[in-house]
């Protein structure tokens, strides 16, 4: 193995590592009694939904159709060559909490930097949510696959994404994200 390579993955490994760190400290940390962190997720997805509907206004209609939404607040990202996200946040059903999840998903590609972005997924279907809630861990694109809706026509849904059983919205600090993929993405239910 070329040790450049080598060298950037360990950069990058560590870089992931800090940020987890750093990010589970947004959310009450490890430490934190379960009370406090659900508290500390819940205002971050009140926070986070605010803003997607402030942002993103077509995005009102499928939120209160939606069976459940699942929203991470605050996924850091970074890497060098191999990156990484992780994040916590929680699934809502008719507005309530529901659960406690969290996100991860590993790249390899031309990364390099961090960045925070919120995540949305919605799903539309009874069916769909209960696939979802059933799972032990759930992989984007491989348990199912999530429409994402992204920059361009003001964020408009056409009718055949709305009928996708799963929605889903990346938000960063500069508007929705585009030419993203979830695929790969993990989420597993925290015990909280």
């Amino acid at each position: 193995m070329n040790i450049r390579i080598l060298l950037a993955a360990c950069a990058s490994i560590a870089a992931f590592s800090l940020l987890s760190s750093i990010g589970c400290t947004t959310t009450g940390g490890r430490s934190a009694d379960p009370e406090t962190r659900r508290q500390n997720i819940d205002a971050g997805v009140d926070q986070a939904l605010a803003q997607l509907k402030r942002e993103v206004p077509n995005s009102v209609p499928l939120i209160a159709s939606a069976k459940g939404v699942l929203v991470f607040p605050s996924v850091l990202s970074g890497g060098f060559v191999v990156g990484g996200a992780h994040g916590q946040g929680a699934l809502r059903k008719e507005g309530k909490p529901a659960g406690y999840f969290s996100i991860t998903a590993i790249s390899v590609g031309l990364l390099i930097g961090a960045q925070s972005k919120a995540v949305y997924i919605l799903f539309m279907t009874d069916d769909a949510l209960a696939r979802f809630e059933a799972s032990n861990g759930w992989a984007a694109g491989a348990d199912a696959s999530v429409a994402l809706i992204t920059v361009g026509a003001s964020a408009a849904v056409d009718t055949q994404t709305a009928q996708r059983p799963i929605l889903g919205y990346v938000l960063t600090n500069g508007g929705l994200m585009a030419n993203l993929s979830l695929d790969g993405t993990r989420i597993v239910r925290l015990d909280l």
